[in-house]
This record gives C-alpha cells, structure tokens and sequence, in this order.
C-alpha cells in the first residue's frame, strides 16, 4: 500500500494519524509494519516498515537525531510516534526527520497500535495478494503470445519490476539457474539451504521453506515437475527464492506464489524441449554402440552432435570425447525406466556448469542407468587448461563440492553411483569408453557412502582391485600385517603405523621422510626396523613394501 492511504478521508481519523512532517514521501509503499522502543531497532528492520513508537527510548533532543539516522539507513518508509508518553512527539524528533526525508505521523493517545498494525496488514496482504494474481495473468497471457515463452528470468522481472518482490531461481544443489537483472544471489541462499530444502522435502514437508541470506528471511518454494515428468525425485527440481517471510502470509497470497512457481516450470519444460536433440543424438549413439556399428557409423553421428554441444566448432569438427554413467537407486524404487529418467536429469544438472562455457552434454538413459557423451573441444575453442585442450573430467569434478547436498536428497536409502572414462579422439574409442565408464561405475559401487564416483584415473591403480577383494580375505590379510603394530602403538604410543605410512610415501629418502616428521633420522630408523622385527618382513625388499601399502589401503 501506499503511504498517502494512511491519510485518505476517514482513514487517519479512525486510525488518530497526523501527518507532522514529510508530504513529499507520502508516495512511497508500505510493506510491513513493526513496533518498538529500542534505541537501535536495526537488526529488526528489513526496509519498507511503518516504524511505530511509543517514545519510551527518548530521553532528550540528543535521542532523536541518531535514532531517526538508524531508521533511514534501514529504509524505513516512515515513522509514526505515539503522544500517550509525553502529550506531543518532540520537535527535535520531527526536525531530525525532515533532515532524513523520513516521513512522520502523530498517533493519538487514545489510539492503540495494533489497530494500526491491523489495518495496515489487512490492506498490505489484500494489495499483494491482488497484485500476485494480476502477474500471473499476465504472464499467462505472455506465455500465450507465441510459441515459445521469454524465460524463467522473465517471471522474476515481473516480480521485481511490478510488485518491488526480489526473487531467484536456484537448482536443487543450490547452483544459480535465474536472477532479476541484475541482483546477485545473497549470499547463505546457495549450498548452504539446499541441503536442508532436500531434507525436509524428502521427509515430506511442503513448502514454502524458510531461508536467510544476507541476514534477510527469504521463502523458499519447490518449482514442480510437469505432470508428464518421470524425475520424480527432489534432486532435480528447482526452487524459487523469495525475499520475504511467507510464514505472515494469508493461504491465498502463498496459492498465488505456488501459482508463479507453476508458471516457472511451464518455462522449464519449454527449457527441456530443447534438449530433446542432444538427448536423441546420445541414444542413437549408445544404439550403435550396443548394436556393433562400424566405427564409421558412429563417427558420423558424433559429427552431427559436436556442433550442437559446442557452437562454433570448424568443419569438420575435431573434439574428443568423454563416457560420465551415473545411476540412481532407491530400494522402493519404480521401473528402472523412471530411475533412469531420474539420473538423467540429476546427471544434466551436474554437468551444467562442468563443460567449458557454451558447452554441454547429451544424455540419455536406459536400463536404470544415464549416459552423457561429453564433448572436448581443443585448446582455443573453449576455456583452454594450458595445452591439449579443455581438461578432461573426473567424479570430482563432476560431482563437485555438493556431495553433502545429494545425499541428502537421497535420504537414508538412497544412492547415486557414477563412473567417468577418459578422453577419447574418435569414434574408435568410444565403445571402449563407454565401457571404461561403467567399470567405473561399479568400481564407485563398491564403496561406501551413498554418493559415490570413481574416474579413468583411478582405473590404471591397484585401487581398481581393492574393492573387488572380499571382506574376510582383506580383514585377515591387513590384520596379519598391521595389527601387530597397531597393538605395539596402544602399549607403548610408539607412532609405528603412521611412521610406516610416510616412509612409504616418501619412497626412498630417509632423510626427507625424517624431516616430514618432524623426526631425527636415527629416530626413523629405529621405528622402522621395530616394524620390521614385529612384523618379520624386508623393507627393503619390493614385495613387502607392496603388502605393507595394499594393507594400509585396504585398513
């Protein structure tokens, strides 16, 4: 509401306000009213309040000026001082606010303020809850105007533009998907809230979700999948971001919201449909790969993908590729048709922001599992690592730090497993990729956690063994090597199995592993040929460095 219907005829006499200083902000909206008396309410205020006061916090002039500073800083949009405390506000008091260009209004003494909270809500929550439902109209009506609708950005503009209501766009991990220009997403809104959005979401509690960024309380609202969408998992929606606390809000006004939210993910399923080509071109690909398609067939495929994944390449386009297999399992999940719809869309959204810029990714699924073809573009056409190209992927990169956030989206029983292959020059290597990925894959399987990958780098190392030995054969064989110097180190606090380990990191010089612990070199050696006599092995010797390593790694 506006300032000014605080004074239209019968309003401020039912209300007893009298307008002391100020006319020329009488223009300005009204978005909240809160009382108090405290000298520095600022950690309270969040902009656009009618600030109410009893005075009691005023002692002399010398009050009135930096209160009034605290006030204008915060945005208030006026001040209303009630008489009751001293008969009359103080002329200091109004001289202070028509320094700050702060509005201000006399409230009399036989007028309680949660009258004026009162009636100030009730218009405040009746023109929002108005104002809501004329942008939704009138997005419909854009959306209505030709085949294909501005964007999930164009409904946040709206917001900004005609209701002054900030608003962002954010994936399920927490990653920026779409801002009113040109506001920058307040900081605490990311990773940080995902996570618990993804709990409560997963323990079924509806939103909107309460969130704090920049010390502000913003609403947080699932975005929801259309009605023909088979992710069917909070990982892969996305989540609309309001700076305000729906909590106060009448049911009608958070309808409305969810109404805007709708809107969002009509544009994100119109978002969607451009991916179907990429998505087509991975699944003839994978065909070809299942059927034995002469390598030449299948080259000629990746020729027509590379140039949509990355525009601008040259003719013919010279780029290598990479296998990501991701899987998503639920022991109470469905087909593995909607398990696999569910890891390609989760897969899309991690490699969103992993490929150079103006890249991407073609992914499809099929037999519980989602498969992108990753293109790497070489060094010039896309973000170079400093020779060969853009560097190549691995689990770390693609899940990256949002392991946190996955889990627990996945809750108690869920898991996501996803394996990556190295680069390959041409359709020659695909299959073997392809198949590099999903050794991977259950390479990543066999480990604990419930997010878990495993990468090309990893695949040529004594790790791709490890979890493949089973678990009576590795416990015997590490307690057979380590647990006499493990019982050694409880009596005696010896340090013999950390010794152990640096010695065999440093490979060779005794000197620099001493220096590494902080250790004089006869000290190290000394430790080391205790570890030999507890465990009657050579340390000199290859084959019992070998165990020793494959033991700790396996402990």
């Amino acid at each position: 509401m506006r300032l000014s219907a605080l004074l239209e005829s019968g309003d401020s006499r039912n209300l007893g306000l009298r307008l002391l200083t100020g006319e020329a902000g009488l223009g300005r909206r009204v978005r909240g009213v809160m009382t108090t008396d405290l000298r520095d309410p600022s950690r309270y205020l969040r902009g656009g309040e009618l600030v109410l006061t009893g005075l009691a916090w005023w002692r002399g002039p010398e009050d009135s000026e930096p209160f009034v500073r605290v006030l204008a800083e915060a945005g208030v949009t006026a001040l209303a001082a009630g008489e009751a405390e001293f008969g009359s506000v103080p002329e200091d008091l109004a001289a202070a606010c028509a320094r700050h260009g702060l509005p201000l209004f006399a409230v009399a003494e036989e007028v309680a303020f949660a009258e004026i909270t009162e009636h100030v809500l009730r218009r405040v929550s009746g023109e929002r809850a108005g104002d809501l439902a004329a942008v939704v109209e009138r997005h419909r009506r854009l959306m209505a105007a030709g085949p294909a609708g501005a964007g999930p950005r164009a409904v946040l503009d709206l917001l900004a533009s005609d209701l002054d209501l900030r608003a962002w766009l954010l994936s399920a991990t927490g990653r920026p998907v779409a801002a009113p220009h040109p506001e920058r997403l307040p900081r605490g809104l990311g990773a940080e809230r995902a996570a618990p959005r993804l709990t409560a979401a997963r323990a079924g509690r509806r939103g909107p979700y309460r969130g704090v960024g920049d010390g502000v309380v913003h609403s947080l609202s699932p975005v929801p999948a259309g009605p023909d969408d088979v992710r069917g998992t909070p990982l892969t929606d996305w989540l609309l971001a309001v700076r305000a606390d729906a909590r106060d809000w009448p049911a009608q006004r958070v309808d409305l919201l969810e109404g805007v939210a709708r809107l969002i993910a009509a544009e994100r399923e119109r978002g969607d449909a451009a991916r179907a080509v990429p998505r087509r071109l991975a699944r003839e690909v994978l065909d070809l790969l299942a059927s034995g398609a002469p390598p030449a067939e299948i080259a000629a495929r990746l020729r027509v993908a590379a140039p949509v994944l990355v525009p601008g390449l040259p003719d013919p386009p010279c780029v290598r590729w990479q296998v990501v297999v991701a899987r998503l399992e639920w022991p109470d999940a469905g087909p593995a048709t909607s398990t696999g719809a569910a890891g390609r869309g989760l897969l899309e959204e991690l490699l969103t922001d992993v490929p150079a810029p103006g890249a991407g990714a073609a992914v499809a699924h099929g037999g519980g599992e989602a498969v992108a073809l990753v293109p790497v573009p070489p060094a010039g056409e896309a973000s170079g690592d400093g020779g060969g190209g853009r560097g190549v992927l691995n689990a770390e990169t693609v899940l990256g730090p949002g392991r946190d956030v996955l889990a627990a989206g996945l809750g108690g029983d869920g898991r996501l497993t996803l394996g990556v292959s190295a680069a390959v020059p041409s359709a020659d290597g695909l299959r073997g990729a392809l198949e590099e990925a999903r050794h991977a894959l259950r390479v990543a399987a066999a480990r604990p956690g419930r997010v878990s990958g495993a990468g090309h780098d990893e695949l040529a190392s004594h790790v791709l063994l490890l979890p493949f030995v089973p678990d009576d054969v590795r416990r015997a064989f590490t307690a057979r090597l380590l647990e006499p110097l493990r019982a050694y180190d409880r009596r005696h606090r010896a340090e013999l199995v950390p010794t152990l380990e640096a010695f065999l990191a440093a490979d060779g010089p005794w000197t620099r592993c001493a220096a590494r612990l902080h250790l004089h070199v006869n000290t190290l050696r000394y430790r080391i040929g205790r570890v030999e006599r507890l465990t009657g092995r050579d340390l000199t010797r290859l084959e019992d460095k070998v165990d020793f390593f494959l033991a700790l790694r396996m402990g």
